[in-house]
């Protein structure tokens, strides 16, 4: 029994942040159509960034308290500039396109990401800095709840939270319903279709940056080919949840992590 409470606890971790990255998934299909295939890369960029920012929060001497909000805002930042630029540059140009030239982009992307942080960053696999020290919270009966564990199922469903907040009560979010419900009619009535999509590529990114630090708290190994085998089990996340809704893809995460097939459905952003 406390072997399956352990794995129940482990697999509630580690689908929250397929959840995270799922989001990104979802939203972009809710809004587009499109299935952003580079995403698993830009939760690689995350963590990426969240290696670099943690290690001059270690050299800064920061106080540990300090260290994980930082290294997370930090990494956030810098991918909400990453996506901004993937939708303005690479997807953006081919909005009246078919199909098939927007998914070819999306995987050259993905390949551009992939082989230009293995370029950048090389190849070699980095530890991640500890911007946050190891205590066990629970350790009863053979059941082992960590500190890091609890720090990143709480961010998730923070983050989670916050984006069912702001997709619901916010004038942007309404703006964002509105666009994934039909586009023309948006324009008509002067919502910025351009800016909604760019928000939503930020939005996502920011999300699967989260990811990416939260997985370096308790996978400490990062390299530039991380984001492939979670941003496929996060694709496969979104589409159980139901692809373009938005609590399905939150449930889905955690679905996920049990290797659940699903079914490709065609829906609209779907909130509660």
């Amino acid at each position: 029994m406390s072997t399956f409470v352990q794995q129940v606890l482990n697999g509630l971790a580690w689908g929250s942040v397929y959840a995270l990255i799922a989001l990104g998934y979802t939203m972009v299909y809710g809004v587009l159509k499109l299935i952003n295939f580079a995403h698993g890369e830009v939760y690689m960029m995350g963590a990426m960034a969240g290696y670099y920012v943690g290690r001059w929060a270690q050299k800064a001497e920061l106080p540990m308290p300090l260290r994980l909000p930082v290294t997370l805002l930090g990494a956030m930042a810098a991918c909400a500039v990453l996506g901004f630029l993937i939708e303005r540059f690479a997807y953006r140009p081919l909005r009246q396109a078919n199909r098939l030239s927007v998914l070819i982009t999306a995987i050259g992307v993905s390949l551009l990401l992939q082989n230009g942080g293995q370029l950048v960053f090389g190849a070699d696999p980095k530890y991640f800095p500890q911007v946050l020290s190891y205590s066990e919270v629970v350790n009863t009966g053979g059941v082992v709840l960590s500190n890091i564990q609890l720090v990143i199922m709480v961010t998730a469903v923070a983050l989670m939270a916050a984006l069912n907040l702001f997709v619901q009560k916010t004038r942007s979010g309404r703006a964002m319903r509105a666009v994934a419900n039909d586009k023309a009619a948006a324009q008509l009535v002067g919502i910025s279709v351009d800016r909604i999509i760019s928000l939503t590529f930020v939005i996502g990114s920011v999300l699967a940056a989260a990811a990416g630090v939260l997985v370096g708290l308790s996978n400490p190994k990062v390299d530039p080919l991380m984001g492939i085998m979670p941003g496929l089990k996060a694709f496969v996340a979104a589409v159980l949840g139901g692809i373009g809704n938005i609590p399905g893809a939150m449930l889905g995460g955690r679905a996920a992590r049990a290797g659940r097939d699903a079914g490709l459905g065609d829906r609209p952003l779907d909130l509660p």
